[in-house]
């Protein structure tokens, strides 16, 4: 991750109570926190005691492209930019296969159509826009979605080109056509207004 960010990034990682060694297993130079478990619990409490900017939420099981941090700077240099995300690729064993790639460009394609992103693909937003919002919303799921959805409303957003890679075990373990199918239907039933918490059911069998 180094190579991504610049000598005076700063990197935050918000434990939610894991039992795996995280803590022990984090470089000196990184600040490690504790919260209450919960995706956008966490990303929350990350944000108050960060002191940047521009605020990058990276998920743990993905990785950052080299010079990430300067890909960012770039390309919110722009006063009309408010924020974005990094295309997508998956990382691990069955990356290279066909559907993979189909995935990843699925994905891609519907970043730049529909303007919506996922936090596999490592959002990035101004600190204004993240307070005007109010944050992540407290829910099992998809507050990634929303969050993006609510930051595209402020101004514009940009996808960039160089991927993130996001470990592929979700994909690989349960099958690429569940998978694609199960996430595709989640997000069908989040627009058709149901709760993120009946959804979260649902999800749990392939997350």
């Amino acid at each position: 991750m180094d190579r991504a960010l610049g000598s005076g990034d700063e990197i935050i990682v918000v434990d939610g109570g894991s039992r795996d060694g995280t803590r022990e297993s984090v470089p000196s130079h990184v600040t490690v926190i504790e919260s209450a478990a919960g995706r956008g619990q966490q990303l929350n409490a990350g944000a108050r005691v960060a002191r940047g900017e521009v605020l990058l939420f990276l998920h743990a099981d993905t990785w950052l492209p080299p010079r990430a941090s300067r890909a960012i700077s770039e390309v919110l240099s722009g006063p009309d930019l408010v924020g974005g995300c990094f295309a997508f690729r998956l990382r691990g064993a069955s990356a290279d296969r066909p559907v993979a790639r189909v995935l990843a460009s699925a994905i891609n394609a519907r970043s730049r159509w529909l303007v919506t992103a996922t936090g596999d693909q490592a959002i990035f937003a101004r600190r204004s826009a993240f307070e005007a919002i109010g944050g992540f919303r407290d829910l099992p799921l998809f507050e990634d979605v929303l969050f993006y959805k609510e930051l595209k409303r402020l101004g514009n957003v940009a996808v960039l080109d160089t991927p993130v890679l996001t470990s592929d075990r979700r994909w690989r373990e349960h099958g690429y056509p569940r998978t694609i199918a199960t996430h595709l239907g989640l997000r069908a039933l989040l627009f058709a207004g149901v709760p993120p918490a009946r959804l979260a059911k649902l999800y749990r069998g392939v997350r």
